[in-house]
């Protein structure tokens, strides 16, 4: 898969509630390594960017699956974790407002409140139950990646915030957006 199979709004698929996966099979492990791909080749198509995460609804397969890089900082690591079924336990720390994008929502970020930490239920591709207290950036990634499984996108926590709005110039530097020309009326806040 490519990144043309990841779907942008307006499309409506990304607004519905994904759907458990019952069994763990060779179809689940194939659509965790095509949301993989399709995340690097993402990515290989910018410069100042790292694909960091994916949900399954985001190649328009309504599947509680998420895969998340595992290191950050290095863009030559190509490996990735998967959770099937996450869910989140338990909402901890505070509250921070950060950046936050998404390959769904082509060249648009905001600024976000989330918790800064997290607790994780899921299973991996074997089966194997998951538990984990996570904080920071990953807790972030993964309230963002879960949203999504459940048809919620980060412009719904500032779409009525009209300063949180901010595009990447060619630089590699966030700046902020004029709402009323450029958010207000687009098919984003549908």
């Amino acid at each position: 898969m490519t990144k043309e199979d990841i779907i942008k709004l307006p499309n409506r698929v990304l607004r519905q509630r994904s759907v458990r996966i019952g069994v763990i099979n060779e179809d689940t492990k194939k659509l965790a390594n095509d949301m993989i791909l399709s995340v690097i080749d993402w990515e290989n198509s910018r410069d100042h960017e790292l694909g960091v995460a994916l949900a399954a609804v985001q190649i328009d397969k309504s599947f509680r699956v998420v895969v998340v890089r595992n290191n950050f900082d290095d863009k030559t690591d190509l490996t990735f974790r998967v959770f099937v079924n996450p869910e989140i336990t338990k909402y901890e720390g505070e509250e921070i407002e950060d950046y936050e994008g998404c390959l769904s929502v082509p060249d648009i970020y905001g600024k976000v409140k989330r918790f800064s930490k997290i607790r994780l239920r899921a299973l991996d591709l074997d089966g194997n139950k998951i538990k984990l207290n996570l904080e920071g950036f990953i807790a972030r990634i993964l309230q963002h990646e879960i949203d999504h499984t459940n048809g919620k996108l980060f412009i719904d926590y500032i779409k009525n915030s009209p300063k949180a709005f901010y595009k990447l110039t060619k630089s590699g530097e966030l700046e902020q957006l004029d709402y009323d020309k450029e958010i207000k009326n687009s098919s984003i806040l549908w």
